[in-house]
């Protein structure tokens, strides 16, 4: 039992030095280590009692489990200082220092563990004897080894890949894998090990029996290990593929922003220069068609044409109201702190002075202690107000329904939901995009909710809109609150800190 654990004691060092310890992985997963870790040691104690264990149980032969003892203990050692001098090789800067230790210590520790052996085994050996010293020179490499490394942590923490030319995220899977690669050779091996053992073996049968034995014993560990660790590969992609997934649609909404932004943007420089040159005329044309409609002088006819001119020059008005809106050149009141309920209300009663007789119903859930938001009263009553006269539009087509506005606190924001009970929304990522707009000609610009829009990002906010399941659209709006520890701060009250009045 005692030559078990002395075999044993390298295998740790062995796994080490698969895990490539100069790398920095970009991710590491501690279980997976683990299930490596005892891929291996399983593998090692499996050759172990392949490879001794039949002289001492199966025929008894100290002779022969001597010499399989020291065959497979060389061979286990050899594996330790080949695996250190190859990393030695391939690395550079103090690491490669390190390494050689390694290599130069496992290398005396090796065949001075083999000296101790021998002459333990003639029973010459003595503790005080020099047989001894290779393993205490081993022993003292080991500890310069680590204290080489552990020395140059700082040269570590400064440099930022000081035993590698490339970043950690340009490493290859062949570079950061090692030891699932020798997990994997080890439970690949027991078929070739047992063929070799039935078929070339020159060892009695009660050892070829004993070996097979312990094979068909060993491929349960092993490969209970190897379906433990693929469970947890494919766990770990499917959470990687989820999170790339979740990263793709918010670069896909970011793009979308982006583009919006910047569309509205150019549209809005576009449109604002055009707006101020068709208000002028158009002030001269409104007022000329109210003196005309109000001279009594001028005869019926005459009044009429003037009234309508006056209608349809008010009409433009409106239009290139909305247009200097959308390009941000209209003048915005001073911002203040808003109950986001007073402002919905206001929106919802002004409609249902519209709403008598017509089969549509508001429902209005206003949310409680839901904090103040800083904001322009007038623009946001626009937004609603121009949300809600679209949902009531939508709801008329189709004979009516039920408006439902609903306000509620969530994250750090008031949201505001408006929804619909008409036929929805035909394109819904379009409804922001300037003059677009699926009303008849003559009855909407397509500038409202590209309006909307603006104004709502211009108070900080976000809207979005989609459909419902059963039918009808949702708008939704967030708007950041303000904490109540700073809107109601005593002895440092401002005018801008009261709560605006709805104009």
């Amino acid at each position: 039992m005692v030559d078990v654990v002395f075999f044993l004691h390298t295998v740790p060092m062995i796994v080490a030095l698969t895990m490539l310890p100069h790398k920095r992985p970009v991710e590491s997963n501690a279980m997976f280590g683990h299930v490596d870790f005892a891929l291996i040691a399983s593998w090692w104690v499996y050759l172990y009692a392949f490879v001794v264990l039949p002289w001492q149980f199966a025929v008894v032969d100290r002779t022969r489990y001597l010499q399989a003892y020291l065959i497979i203990y060389a061979f286990e050692n050899l594996v330790f200082v080949a695996s250190a001098a190859m990393l030695a090789i391939n690395t550079k800067g103090y690491w490669r220092t390190v390494y050689a230790y390694v290599t130069g210590a496992g290398t005396i520790y090796a065949l001075g563990a083999l000296v101790v052996k021998y002459f333990v085994t003639s029973n010459t050996y003595t503790r005080v004897s020099f047989h001894t010293l290779p393993v205490i020179v081993s022993l003292l490499l080991f500890g310069t080894a680590g204290v080489s490394a552990y020395s140059h942590r700082a040269e570590e923490k400064g440099d930022e890949y000081p035993a590698c030319d490339l970043p950690p995220e340009h490493h290859s899977a062949g570079e950061t894998q090692w030891a699932s690669r020798m997990a994997r050779t080890a439970l690949l091996s027991l078929p070739f090990i047992g063929f070799w053992s039935a078929k070339f073996s020159q060892a009695p049968a009660a050892v070829h029996s004993f070996r097979l034995m312990i094979t068909l014993g060993a491929v349960l560990p092993l490969g209970f290990l190897a379906f433990l660790r693929q469970e947890l590969v494919d766990a770990e992609r499917l959470r990687l593929l989820r999170a790339s997934q979740e990263s793709l649609d918010n670069l896909k909404r970011l793009q979308t922003q982006f583009v919006q932004s910047e569309k509205l943007a150019s549209i809005g420089q576009l449109v604002g220069g055009v707006a101020h040159e068709i208000n002028n005329p158009l002030t001269a044309i409104l007022g000329y068609s109210e003196l005309l409609a109000d001279d009594p002088s001028v005869d019926s006819r005459s009044r009429s044409l003037a009234g309508k001119i006056r209608e349809q020059a008010r009409r433009t008005n409106i239009l290139v109201n909305n247009l200097l809106s959308f390009a941000r050149q209209a003048p915005s009141e001073q911002r203040g702190l808003l109950n986001i309920n007073t402002i919905v209300n206001s929106a919802v009663q002004f409609r249902r002075i519209d709403l008598r007789g017509k089969n549509i119903r508001i429902d209005v859930q206003n949310g409680v202690s839901i904090p103040e938001v800083r904001g322009d009263p007038n623009q946001l009553l626009q937004v609603f107000s121009n949300i809600i006269n679209n949902a009531v539009d939508a709801m008329e087509e189709v004979s009516g329904g039920t408006l439902t506005v609903r306000t509620l606190f969530e994250k750090g924001n008031a949201v505001i939901l408006i929804s619909d009970t008409g036929k929805g929304i035909l394109e819904p990522h379009l409804v922001f995009d300037p003059f677009y707009t699926t009303k008849a000609v003559g009855k909407g610009t397509g500038l409202g909710l590209s309006i909307c829009y603006g104004l709502v990002h211009d108070q900080g906010g976000k809207i979005s809109c989609r459909n419902l399941p059963e039918g009808g659209a949702t708008f939704r709006v967030e708007l950041p609150t303000v904490p109540t520890l700073f809107s109601h701060r005593p002895g440092n009250s401002t005018p801008q800190d009261k709560p605006a009045k709805l104009a």
